[in-house]
């Protein structure tokens, strides 16, 4: 019984899992054409296709935003506390998984795309719920699996933007909004509940210059992504080792090793 205070009810889980994957499924059968948001300025002009599905992955996401928030209510540590903290990830995670439903064609690869995708929901409700208590017996394991799939959201995202062939003006934002995020609550869930926003804006900051640049680069999606996520997780863990009180010589082993096999590892795709 002392155990179970600290996991959802599953059935709460079941209907906002199933909320979601509704949407999703929606989304893919139903084709409506696409209509063009415009804007024309002096020596500007922009442009953006949005369709239904795009609509509907965005009501996605706000429905996670709101389910979240009524399944931590039942939590018996959260009381009348403000959630926002805890449905930033699921409702990022749940954007970035729509997305690639969207595109993907009917069939297999459909299916398993929407089957992966509502695991990943169901393991991101339950770890945001068992965070809420750090005495919890899993948290150690949820604040291990909440950071590795923030940096897996990361690289997602990343590698989608750069396949879109979105324009430089639509890229920059959304690398620093989610860089932002991403490294904020990772902060977050490591330094004890601390929030560092200097930090988590610096950080932000310097993967948007550097994903800025690459975006002239003839590189390929997957280096785009691995380069920024190499550079993200490296100035994330550094910051972390400095505010923990980690020698600067030590505190930058991991981040540089982690850098090196990143970019690295995005070589060896060119």
């Amino acid at each position: 019984m002392n155990e179970n205070r600290y996991l959802p009810d599953t059935n709460q889980v079941g209907m906002l899992t199933a909320a979601v994957l509704l949407a999703f499924a929606l989304a893919h059968l139903i084709q409506t054409p696409e209509f063009t948001l415009e804007l024309q300025l002096p020596g500007f002009y922009f442009s953006y296709p949005i369709s239904l599905n795009t609509i509907m992955v965005v009501m996605a996401a706000g429905l996670t935003a709101t389910g979240m928030d009524w399944l931590l209510r039942s939590h018996p540590s959260i009381g009348k506390a403000p959630t926002i903290e805890y449905w930033v990830l699921p409702t990022l995670a749940t954007f970035i998984i729509g997305i690639p439903l969207t595109i993907l064609p009917p069939g297999n690869i459909w299916w398993l795309g929407f089957g992966i995708g509502g695991l990943l929901l169901v393991f991101v409700f339950l770890a945001e719920y068992i965070v809420v208590e750090p005495s919890a017996p899993q948290y150690a394991i949820a604040t291990a699996g909440l950071t590795a799939l923030s940096f897996a959201v990361y690289l997602i995202l990343t590698t989608a933007l750069r396949f879109s062939g979105a324009r430089l003006f639509l890229v920059a934002p959304a690398l620093f909004i989610a860089g932002g995020l991403v490294s904020l609550r990772t902060l977050h869930l490591r330094l004890s509940q601390k929030w560092e926003f200097n930090w988590a804006l610096g950080i932000a900051l310097v993967c948007t210059q550097i994903g800025a640049g690459l975006h002239y680069w003839p590189v390929s999606p997957v280096q785009f992504g691995l380069v920024l996520l190499g550079t993200l997780y490296a100035l994330s863990n550094l910051t972390a080792n400095l505010l923990e009180g980690i020698p600067l010589r030590r505190a930058m082993t991991e981040p540089l090793i982690a850098l090196a096999m990143a970019w690295g590892t995005a070589i060896l795709f060119r």
